[in-house]
Formats: C-alpha cells, sequence, structure tokens
C-alpha cells in the first residue's frame, strides 16, 4: 500500500518577542522557544513513523502508542504557537470593541473576567488556561486543559492562551510564584491579536 510523503511541519519564529518581554526575560523565551522546536519535531517523527506502519500494515503496539500521541505532540505545536502569538512586549489594555462587550456582557465586567482567567491559570498543576469561544452559539468560556489533550473542548475556538507549565515561568519565578508570571502575561497580552481571532 502506498503512502503519500508527507511535509514536515516547520516551527515558526517569533522575533517580535525574543529579545524578553515585560516580566518574561529573553532567557525564558529562548528555552521555551526550543521547546517548542521539541514538539515539531516529535510531531513530524510520529507522522512519518506511523506512515510508516501504516505502508507496512503494521497495526500493533507501537502503533497504537504513536496515534495515541498525536494530539499531545500536536497540541504542543499549537498551543504553543496561539500563546507565543497573543504576546507583544508591553500590551497594553484591551480597547472597547466586540470582545471586551462580550467579555463584559457574559462576566459581569472585564475585570470579572480577567480575575476568573486569572484564577483558572493558577490552578493547581500543569497544563494551559484558555479563553475559547464556542463556534455555534459565540459564548465565551474559560477553560483549564491538562496536558496539552487532555480536557480540550469539542467546536470552541482558543481565543486567548497562557501556558501555565513551569517552564514557561520558573526561570524567571520560583514554582511558587505563578501569579507573579499571570501578572506579567496580562502586561503582555496582544489585544489586536486576541481581538482579531475572536469571531463576532
Amino acid at each position: 500500500m502506498a503512502v503519500a510523503t508527507l511535509t514536515q511541519y516547520e516551527a515558526k519564529t517569533y522575533g517580535d518577542i525574543a529579545g524578553g518581554l515585560d516580566g518574561i526575560s529573553k532567557e525564558q523565551l529562548d528555552t521555551h522557544f526550543k521547546l517548542y522546536q521539541g514538539y515539531v519535531n516529535n510531531f513530524n517523527t510520529v507522522v512519518q513513523k506511523t506512515a510508516a506502519l501504516l505502508e507496512a500494515q503494521d497495526f500493533g503496539p507501537v502503533f497504537n502508542e504513536l496515534k495515541r500521541r498525536y494530539a499531545f505532540e500536536f497540541n504542543g505545536v499549537r498551543l504553543h504557537e496561539l500563546y507565543f502569538g497573543n504576546l507583544k512586549n508591553q500590551g497594553g489594555e484591551l480597547g472597547s470593541g466586540a470582545l471586551r462587550g462580550a467579555l463584559e456582557a457574559q462576566f459581569g465586567s472585564y475585570d470579572a473576567w480577567a480575575t476568573d482567567f486569572k484564577k483558572t491559570g493558577a490552578l493547581r498543576g500543569i497544563g494551559w488556561a484558555v479563553l475559547f469561544q464556542d463556534e455555534e452559539t459565540g459564548r465565551l468560556f474559560n477553560f483549564f486543559i491538562n496536558d496539552h489533550e487532555n480536557g480540550m473542548p469539542v467546536g470552541l475556538t482558543p481565543i486567548l492562551v497562557m501556558d501555565v507549565w513551569e517552564h514557561a515561568y520558573t526561570g524567571d519565578y520560583k514554582a511558587t510564584e505563578r501569579g507573579n508570571y499571570i501578572e506579567a502575561f496580562f502586561r503582555n497580552i496582544n489585544w489586536p491579536v486576541v481581538e482579531a481571532r475572536f469571531g463576532h
């Protein structure tokens, strides 16, 4: 059985933030970019190995385990891209457009939403805090995603992504200082990018 040649996934570059952010150092970002590159490499490896097993019609334990890695490795790639993409040095404040209006309508106020998002990111454990929009209803939700693949909601679009794995901040902060990192993250949100992800 012939299998098509697969194009390798290529890591994106984020030169606009590579020099460091307010409260997130260049060294911390350098470490994080290398980890992201690792996810890209791992995803490419998983795809190529499963393609070879498919061609060989070998659907044993190795194929099974590799298939289970798809979501972890791919989400590790994509969540990091969304995270880096919604950062900007001293990002400023969310404007008075449609996203702010939706947050205020659904959470009562921008501050109430921000408190909920920050507390979601501060939950015990490793993972991600993500503001999602339901593609069907337009409703907004703050989710905590364990690892990369556990708890990922179906049919929701990520609008704002914050990495709260320890590798995202322990170069700059102690493991017990996640709250300080979260405040730094908020100072560097690229709100125009986040607003562009929002489907009115």
